[in-house]
């Protein structure tokens, strides 16, 4: 195992959402503070998407993990739910139920709106203790549209002055198409922030895969080459878990050559393993690069050719002139 070899504690590029190793980039800091902003502010629905692989649950635990203790939480993170499963699952989640309670069938024949008053006498409740409730919801591009519809309805848990429970919705691109379709519009106006996790640039690249690599204990013994994290970044395109995916490999190439510097050849040795192209769009861009290069330096050619001729031909003619004025 590397992590002996390398000296780690834990392994550092392990694809579980541990909230401490959680990389502030530019976008994922931004989104983390417009959450906290909207919880501070008790605002109702807050949409956070983002392609697969870049962070999005891991966001969501940090999140979790940096409430204050006047704020209950519940995590969803299967969104293959029935209604009346969902909101057990949210009652679990918060603590109103118990998880003994619903092995016993304590829940069993309980109706939907008996839910939904449980819920919310639990929430009306945390008034007097000037708590706050927080529901999050992992995958949410595969919520049906009927759970999603009930989520609109607990949303309307609020007093004259306050939302009760607080949602975020979290999910992939279509998420987005799916919000704004004519079944869930109701739902889509009441949506107060939204933000989109893009992937890492090429110096973020860099940045992250040394944080891992400190977090986990490990970030003087071994070091990536500047080739081998363009390498990364060309063949992940900035995506975390597709980085945790070479970069845990490479550590492995690494081990076995007994080296402590990882190179080009031990990311590329990764990507082959795991099946990895280099992306179309890096192919693509070194294509236009290369041939933009090529156009300007034939264009300058050009000119400079241009030029010498014309410098040739005047010379030539001044040479002509210079021969008839001197002609007897």
């Amino acid at each position: 195992m590397y992590e002996e070899y390398y000296g780690f504690t834990e392994k550092p590029f392990s694809l579980t959402p541990d909230p401490k190793f959680l990389f502030k980039s530019t976008a994922h800091a931004n989104a983390l503070e417009l959450l906290q902003y909207a919880i501070r502010r008790r605002e109702g629905f807050v949409v956070i998407t983002g392609g697969i692989g870049t962070g999005k649950t891991t966001l969501c635990r940090a999140l979790l993990e940096q409430t204050d203790s006047r704020t209950f939480t519940a995590l969803v993170l299967n969104p293959f739910l029935s209604e009346d499963d969902l909101l057990k699952s949210i009652l679990l989640e918060l603590g109103v139920v118990s998880r003994h309670e619903i092995k016993q069938g304590r829940l069993n024949g309980v109706g939907k709106q008996e839910l939904i008053d449980t819920l919310n006498e639990f929430l009306l409740s945390l008034q007097a203790l000037r708590a706050r409730a927080l529901l999050v919801i992992d995958e949410a591009q595969n919520l049906p549209l009927q759970v999603l519809e009930q989520i609109r309805i607990l949303s309307n848990l609020e007093t004259e002055k306050e939302k009760l429970l607080q949602i975020v919705l979290v999910g992939q691109p279509n998420l987005k198409a799916m919000l704004r379709s004519d079944d869930l519009r109701q739902l889509e106006q009441r949506v107060s922030t939204r933000y989109d996790l893009r992937p890492l640039s090429r110096d973020e690249t860099m940045a992250y895969v040394q944080h891992r690599l400190s977090v986990a204990g490990g970030g003087s013994a071994v070091t990536f080459a500047p080739k081998a994290i363009a390498a990364v970044y060309t063949f992940s395109g900035g995506i975390p878990r597709l980085i945790n995916l070479l970069c845990d490999r490479a550590l492995v190439a690494g081990c076995s050559a007994l080296t402590n510097r990882i190179g080009v050849e031990h990311v590329e040795s990764a990507a082959h393993t795991l099946e990895l192209d280099r992306p179309t769009f890096a192919l693509g861009g070194w294509v236009r690069e290369r041939f933009a290069a090529f156009a300007a330096g034939m264009t300058l050619a050009t000119l400079l050719s241009a030029g010498a001729a014309a410098l040739w031909h005047y010379r030539e003619y001044a040479s002509l002139m210079v021969q008839l004025v001197h002609r007897p």
